[in-house]
């Protein structure tokens, strides 16, 4: 992820004084002291926008708080507060379902002095919130409801305010200017927020009640009325964000047609995938949630479904982040990696710009869309500061043409995967010693620019910061992948030449990375070469992602998976970002020692691609007990790498996004790993190499596993130490193969 402000994550109330000197920051605030971490919150996604609320549906404004309805990098509602009698109302229960539609919170009231001089005794009156996110809108329905016998006059109360904030200020950043507030719009029952940027776009807040309010002012808007015992009072609010056209619908109206919609939607993306149900009920709802997280997170692009990175700091598209997910989705719905193909291929880099970081064929690393990328006060507009996702690119075009036989794409996209293995020789190895190495070009872009990109993560032994340009140990292995990958492809395609070439190539790089990045003392691959060409002398997880390759010989493939599962580096929960023991270790640092999900996810992919299954289903055991401890069961993008105490779960990382696009396809690229499921398209077959089950499962099913065309469902059981497979259901020409 791009680490610009890591570990500033909080944001001062100043920054958009100009738009809360009307507001009573109060209403919105929090009482006493917080931060991020000791705050539950909910998250919802649609498209491009996406909202974080606290428990009780509201969002509160103030330092280190995250709250907002956010579109296109833009904070479009900063504060929504419900009340009843001047009162917030006590929390019962608040969740969001299961398949990430709708978040349902359950509130009820405290002892209340009515304004008519009674009293109202605790728990009598219900309130259901019900929210959700559809086409750049934000509907939700409030119900109210008399548990008295007798009736009473309630008067209830909504305030809002937006400060339209860059997301990049919302995360810390402080800006010298703003553009200008504009004087509210109210028409009875409408509230039309505006501001004007710097970038001389206008951005808008619609508001829409129903029914119409008491009263309306331009931050709340008041309800009085009688509700008799038994009675249900229903208040709806939609809230657009830069609405090209009105709603056809009424707000109540509205809720239930875009709720229908936004259902139907889900089911339609989430049914091409392989569906998943096991003997243990705990980990269905962990591996549901996953499933679930992946199509909230999908963004639909005109080239395809394009995974969003995370939430909150990274809904936005990310290449390398999303060439990942790709990958470890591959297996579950190819239409994931078609989309990411495409996208990315549409916005290879074409032309240097130093500010960019780009090279003609290099691929994405991020676009950004809000008004500080507009304006160059972040370089993030589209930028191409990654090393590793130009390779990625070319390994996932290989990867899918494998899982598919989809020559069609391939041969679309065959002038960006050569333009790519372009960019590799000429801008990625930039003294033509055979590595590729990165160093930015711009004073403002990321320092370090492979995964681990916070600007302490790449080191040598004694602690001391790398100076690059530098090369990673598991980029070079991508490149390997990446020229293998460009040779099975030109085969295909008739290109004998171009792959002979490629092989060769891939070949040299082979011999040449075994000698400069392996020390027989470390027994592993060094974490990096910098720019003098001296090793960074460092265990790292790093070389967990040469094992996707076969760029290491077998005997050192066996010392790395060593390595990897000593105590200092498997902490019980994961394989750690840095082991214990290394200078820069610690636990609670974002890359130095922390555990990463998806990190896990590949490195387990490799130990089970070269033999290590037991490795890797301790990695997929250790992942899983991870997700039942966590909210909703879902595991985070990371969490701190602290040692595992019998009946504790994992340490939180305080500012850890979630849901994360490559944290959740974490576990089912565990499961295919663990199970050898791979497939041929040639032959139209499904096969299972090896194939195990963790201990928490005793059988599975697996529906929909589809390959040219066809399908089949299979049920695994476990018979004492093996496993036994039989196809329940499948189509015509289909074929299961067990490989031991």
């Amino acid at each position: 992820m791009t680490d610009q402000n890591e570990g500033s994550f909080s944001r001062s109330n100043e920054n958009n004084k100009e738009a809360s000197e009307s507001v009573d920051a109060n209403v919105f605030g929090l009482e006493g002291n917080a931060i991020l971490s000791n705050r539950r919150l909910h998250v919802l996604k649609h498209g491009d926008l996406f909202g974080v609320f606290d428990q009780t549906g509201d969002i509160l404004w103030g330092q280190d708080i995250a709250d907002g309805l956010y579109y296109r990098d833009t904070r479009y509602l900063s504060g929504l507060t419900f009340r009843l009698n001047d009162q917030r109302p006590v929390l019962l229960s608040s969740v969001v379902r299961e398949n990430n539609i709708m978040l349902s919170v359950n509130l009820t009231n405290e002892n209340l002095q009515l304004r008519d001089g009674t009293r109202l005794a605790h728990d009598l009156l219900h309130v259901l919130r019900s929210r959700f996110l559809w086409n750049g809108s934000c509907f939700e329905r409030l119900e109210i409801r008399n548990f008295d016998v007798k009736p009473h006059e309630i008067h209830c109360e909504l305030r809002f305010f937006a400060d339209f904030a860059d997301l990049f200020e919302a995360r810390g950043m402080m800006r010298t200017r703003r553009g200008e507030t504009l004087a509210p719009q109210i028409d009875g029952e409408t509230v039309i927020l505006s501001y004007e940027g710097l970038d001389d776009r206008v951005r808008k807040t619609h508001l829409r009640f129903c029914p119409q309010p008491s009263t309306l002012s331009a931050d709340r808007a008041t309800y009085s009325f009688c509700i008799k015992p038994g009675e249900k009072i229903l208040i709806h609010l939609e809230i657009q964000c830069d609405p090209k056209e009105k709603d056809i619908w009424p707000p109540d109206r509205a809720f239930l047609v875009r709720a229908v919609q936004a259902r139907r939607a889900l089911r339609a993306s989430s049914s091409r995938a392989t569906a998943i149900a096991t003997s243990n009920a705990a980990f269905n709802e962990a591996i549901r949630r996953c499933i679930c997280d992946i199509y909230m997170l999908l963004t639909e692009k005109k080239t395809g479904p394009y995974p969003y990175a995370g939430i909150p700091w990274y809904s936005t598209v990310f290449g390398r982040d999303a060439l990942i997910t790709a990958l470890l989705t591959l297996w579950l719905d190819p239409l994931i990696a078609k989309g990411v193909l495409q996208y990315l291929a549409v916005n290879q880099a074409e032309k240097e710009d130093p500010v960019a970081d780009a090279e003609p064929g290099k691929i994405l690393h991020e676009v950004r869309l809000g008004e500080m990328a507009e304006l160059g006060e972040v370089p993030f507009r589209c930028y191409y500061g990654s090393i590793d996702s130009t390779p990625l690119f070319v390994m996932l075009a290989g990867e899918y043409l494998d899982r598919t036989g989809d020559v069609g794409l391939l041969s679309h996209l065959w002038p960006h995967v050569t333009r790519a293995i372009d960019w590799i020789e000429r801008f990625g190895d930039r003294d033509g010693d055979g590595f590729v190495e990165y160093s930015r070009r711009t004073k403002d872009g990321l320092a370090n620019q492979g995964w681990k990109d916070s600007h302490d993560s790449i080191f040598h032994a004694d602690g001391t910061l790398a100076v690059g340009p530098i090369a990673l140990c598991e980029v070079q292995a991508y490149v390997y992948a990446a020229r293998r990958a460009a040779a099975n492809i030109g085969r295909r395609l008739g290109q004998t030449a171009y792959a002979t070439n490629q092989d060769e190539k891939a070949t040299a790089l082979r011999v040449a990375f075994n000698v400069k990045f392996w020390n027989e003392e470390l027994g592993t691959y060094v974490l990096a070469l910098d720019g003098k060409k001296q090793q960074c002398v460092v265990r790292s997880s790093n070389a967990g992602h040469i094992l996707l390759t076969d760029i290491a010989p077998q005997d050192r493939v066996a010392a790395v998976v060593r390595t990897l599962m000593n105590r200092d580096s498997f902490s019980g929960w994961g394989i750690r970002t840095i082991p214990v023991g290394e200078a820069r270790y610690n636990p609670m640092a974002y890359h130095n020692g922390s555990v990463w999900p998806h990190d896990n996810a590949l490195i387990a992919m490799g130990f089970a691609r070269h033999g290590y299954r037991k490795e890797a289903t301790r990695i997929f055991e250790a992942l899983s007990d991870a997700a039942l401890y966590s909210d909703l069961r879902r595991l985070p993008e990371l969490f701190c790498g602290f040692t595992r105490s019998q009946a504790e779960g994992p340490v939180r990382y305080p500012v850890a996004c979630s849901p994360q696009a490559w944290a959740a396809a974490t576990l089912p690229a565990l499961l295919q790993a663990v199970l050898g499921l791979r497939y041929d398209p040639g032959n139209v077959a499904v096969q299972f190499v090896r194939p195990t089950l963790p201990g928490m499962v005793d059988s599975l099913m697996l529906f929909n596993l589809a390959v040219g065309g066809e399908s089949l469902t299979v049920r695994i059981v476990r018979v004492g130490r093996e496993v036994a497979i039989n196809v329940v259901e499948r189509s015509r020409s289909i074929t299961m193969q067990i490989i031991n």
